[in-house]
């Protein structure tokens, strides 16, 4: 019952923006309007503020650093080894993948607080801000390569990756953030939550998803249930217990983040299939949470 209280939120707003678009909010302009808006200026205010305000201690934090990455490789390794099952053309592709180690901060930051309270929302923050600078790279990586453009410029210039990195200097260089700054930010990043799920139902195609159904039922599987099975054989093997074993683990079992539909968008990817599989893999995430949270 609290993974569905914890969820439902979030699919609401998806459910909304799809019912939105058809009944009230149809202009053409308007959808495209607002990811733009999000992609911009939303999403990296938050990022910024996440990473600029973590708690980052570079010892206690190393094993769990070292965990999340090779969480990220390995979704991304996995998520290759599907391509012949999706019969979509590179760049599809390349959307898509993504969506097999992109995770849902938001669910993220509530899961740990129920389950650790303050310790467990301070564990995931950092591990979170460490990992959404390589989500961001090899997407872009990815999606820059395959849409024929260039790779390197498309990573210097993309403001989700420029905000990360700003954020975590400003961090490391150890730079107050100053009240009235860190109020303004938050207050961007909340609405990139509820705008960033609205234009997620918006682009809402549940029976036009172009390539094979086998394909993405593998992304799903690789996020929902291979990741939180390889982070239990990770923390273990790096001697992770406690609140940051839990916390690896809820990390790698997390829905797919909406970020990685405004990415595909703006580089002109797949975003109807990835908005399908976000959709998805949220949806099923009420089940997979509750059962690697049993486990726990």
């Amino acid at each position: 019952m609290q993974s569905l209280l914890l969820l439902l939120p979030d699919f609401s707003l998806i459910v909304l923006g799809a019912v939105l678009r058809q009944v009230m909010l149809n202009e053409a302009a308007f959808w495209p309007s607002v990811e733009k808006l999000v992609y911009f200026i939303l999403f990296p205010a938050l990022l910024f503020n996440a990473m600029a305000t973590a708690d980052i201690d570079p010892d206690g934090t190393l094993p769990l650093f070292f965990s999340g990455l090779g969480l990220m490789v390995s979704g991304f390794a996995l998520a290759w080894l599907g391509r012949p099952l999706m019969g979509l053309s590179p760049l599809a592709f390349a959307s898509r993948m993504q969506c097999a180690y992109r995770f849902n901060t938001y669910i993220a930051i509530a899961l740990a607080g129920k389950l650790h309270g303050p310790a467990g929302v301070a564990t995931m923050g950092a591990l979170c801000g460490t990992m959404v600078p390589f989500a961001n790279i090899f997407a872009v990586s990815q999606l820059a390569r395959h849409g024929q453009t260039n790779m390197l410029r498309e990573i210097a210039r993309n403001p989700l990756v420029i905000a990360t990195v700003a954020g975590l200097a400003w961090n490391l260089g150890g730079l107050p953030l100053p009240d009235a700054a860190a109020s303004f930010l938050k207050r961007l990043g909340d609405a990139a939550v509820a705008l960033g799920l609205l234009a997620v139902g918006a682009a809402l195609r549940w029976g036009k998803a172009e390539g094979s159904l086998t394909g993405s039922v593998w992304l799903l599987a690789v996020k929902l249930m291979l990741l939180p099975a390889i982070a239990w054989g990770l923390g273990r093997q790096l001697g992770l217990g406690g609140v940051p074993f839990d916390i690896l683990v809820l990390f790698a079992a997390l829905p797919t983040a909406s970020s990685a539909y405004i990415l595909a968008m703006r580089m002109g990817g797949d975003g109807p299939g990835v908005a399908w599989l976000i959709s998805a893999s949220t949806l099923l995430a009420i089940v997979s949470l509750t059962f690697w949270l049993q486990l726990l």
